[in-house]
């Protein structure tokens, strides 16, 4: 793949903190699973994630380290040290228990960022309950999908968003309580429901944690697919051990950092990246209530001496759009590792940190299925921008054809596949085996990407199978089209489908928004296809560009281009649930 950088990175010398992985190669050679396993307190075999992420740290020296620094949308901060969350957590799970939740229970969360929803989070997790939290911007009906499926049996929420949960709670027969998080509302809470503030008044400080083995279950996240109903990823307990390995080397955690991950818990990088990996290492982070802001999200960074930082590309692009300048008015020095994940970050955005931030944005990949990072570009490794990078240790991606065989010539487009059996690999989609026996075929989990492989080990995303485009017999990238697009000064975002065409079979079409100082015109738009067409040829440069006050993307970052092409054509638009708010 052609990304128009050179290779990028630093030496260990110029980085502001030893790497925690310094020879990927010996690394890989060397890699034990159950080397990490034992780096965690797993009495007689038994895990639990509360225990591995905020117990075994009270009990021991770092009891009185901050764990959360939580920043209110109004700007009112509160502090809690991994004892305060071993104390917090301890009093939901007896008050949940008073509630009649117990193990197996599926307890789903909606709420905004607060703080009693990681305390709820955790409590449900020493229950040996499986939590399952929403995106707080859901409508009713997502939300009824999703418990309906999974047979919840508690919703916990807020005043502000109880109406959602009261407009379908008739439809949900499996619905036995409706827990109101009234801590921060002055609301009577209805007689039907359940105050949190009762419930946990009185409740011990104490609590012994449900006793849960590697494959009890833990945390379930609905994803959306091109078609069909919502499904439910569940995972279990031994997710962790890739949350603490990928948060070690991947995130590259220190004892001191500062970790900020921007992500909301209603997608599963908010859990795994957000709770799971920086309180499995006993790392201080920060979590924000607020909502996306160039001005707003430089201050945090500044105020709290954030030093990593976990975002999306969505973001990164829309802080491009602000210009770097605005970055360069803030003290952002404490930075000293910037990741990104969502969707591939474009080449350009990639290369923009180092002018904004003097830092390369590492960027890598996952899925909700896979639980935690499988390929990613470390500190250690330069970074070839556009691409996803290198397979996590122990982790073994591989790019199959059609019949399962994998390819090893270098850059030939086949599916992206990974041997099962790392520990974060999803067990099941709640309820509906059949979808879920329909990923694994010929020993590979198909993760419904396209991509390639270089010869030196580095994999580059092409689409997903559903968004490559055909045109005239060229197999075309979305992606690739779209990196292109966006290193013109003119683009702020992109997003590529294939239009049918009776000639081509496809031809690729873009939609566009501008940066701003730049107006549409047909001369603008000449010269964003002449760019296109020197950078790509003419052959898989756009035939169409149009430009669009917004892009739909999930609130996970992630641009629908199945969405655009539904109404270009004037198709159903399927499952909108994920859809991010205008």
């Amino acid at each position: 793949m052609v990304t128009g950088y050179d290779e990028i990175g630093k030496n260990i010398a110029d980085l502001k903190a030893s790497p925690n992985i310094n020879d990927y190669k010996s690394e890989v050679a060397s890699w034990s699973w159950e080397n990490i396993w034992n780096e965690l307190d797993t009495p007689n075999g038994l895990i639990n994630q509360a225990h591995e992420c905020i117990d075994r740290h009270a009990d021991g020296d770092r009891a009185q380290k901050l764990a959360m620094i939580w920043n209110s949308s109004n700007g009112i901060v509160e502090e809690y040290t991994f004892a305060d969350l071993k104390k917090e957590t301890n009093i939901v799970a007896n008050a949940f228990r008073k509630a009649g939740i117990n193990k197996g229970d599926r307890v789903f969360f909606l709420s905004d960022r607060i703080p009693e929803l990681y305390f709820g989070v955790f409590g449900t997790l020493k229950l040996g309950a499986i939590a399952a939290p929403l995106f707080s911007a859901f409508g009713p009906e997502p939300i009824k999908e999703r418990v309906q499926r999974a047979d919840g049996k508690v919703i916990v929420t807020t005043p502000k968003l109880l109406a959602k949960v009261n407009e379908i709670r008739s439809e949900l027969p499996s619905l036995e309580s409706v827990i109101v998080i009234d801590t921060r509302d002055d609301e009577p809470i209805a007689d039907e429901d359940l105050a949190w503030s009762e419930l946990c008044e009185g409740m011990s400080e104490n609590f012994t944690i449900e006793s849960t083995g590697a494959e009890d279950w833990s945390i379930m996240h609905f994803t959306s697919g091109t078609t069909g109903l919502p499904k439910g990823a569940a995972h279990v307990h031994n997710t962790v051990v890739s949350h603490y390995a990928t948060g070690k080397y991947v995130l590259d955690f220190q004892e001191d950092d500062i970790y900020w991950c921007t992500a909301d818990p209603g997608w599963v990088t908010g859990t795994s990246y957000g709770m799971f990996a920086p309180w499995s290492n006993g790392v201080t982070q920060v979590i924000d209530e607020g909502g996306f802001g160039a001005n707003r999200w430089y201050e945090i960074i500044q105020k709290f001496n954030v030093t990593v930082w976990y975002t999306a590309p969505t973001a990164i692009r829309l802080l491009m759009k602000a210009g770097a300048e605005r970055a360069r008015r803030y003290d952002l020095s404490t930075l000293r590792y910037v990741m990104s994940v969502g969707e591939p970050l474009n080449p350009e955005g990639v290369v923009w940190g180092l002018e904004a931030f003097d830092l390369p944005i590492h960027d890598n990949w996952w899925q909700t299925e896979t639980g935690a990072i499988m390929i990613a570009n470390y500190p250690i490794l330069p970074i070839r921008p556009g691409s996803m990078g290198k397979p996590f240790p122990g982790v073994y991606p591989a790019i199959i054809d059609d019949e399962g065989t994998e390819i090893e010539e270098p850059m030939v487009e086949g599916q992206l596949a990974v041997r099962p059996g790392w520990p974060s690999m999803f067990r099941t989609y709640w309820n509906d085996q059949e979808r879920y026996d329909s990923r694994f075929k010929n020993g590979w989990y198909l993760t419904g990407d396209k991509a390639k492989k270089d010869a030196d080990g580095y994999f580059w995303f092409v689409g997903r199978d559903d968004d490559v485009i055909n045109t005239a017999g060229h197999l075309v990238s979305p992606f690739e089209v779209e990196s292109a697009l966006i290193e013109h000064q003119a683009v702020a975002e992109a997003g590529v489908i294939g239009k049918p065409d009776d000639l081509a079979m496809e031809v690729v079409k873009a939609f566009i928004t501008l940066n701003e100082n730049f107006d549409e015109s047909p001369e603008l738009l000449r010269d964003i296809n002449n760019h296109c067409r020197t950078r790509l040829g003419p052959a898989v440069a756009p035939r169409d560009i149009e430009v669009i006050e917004i892009l739909p993307k999930t609130r996970s970052g992630k641009i629908m281009r199945r969405l655009l092409k539904a109404r270009e054509l004037g198709l159903p638009e399927g499952d909108t649930s994920t859809l991010e708010d205008d």
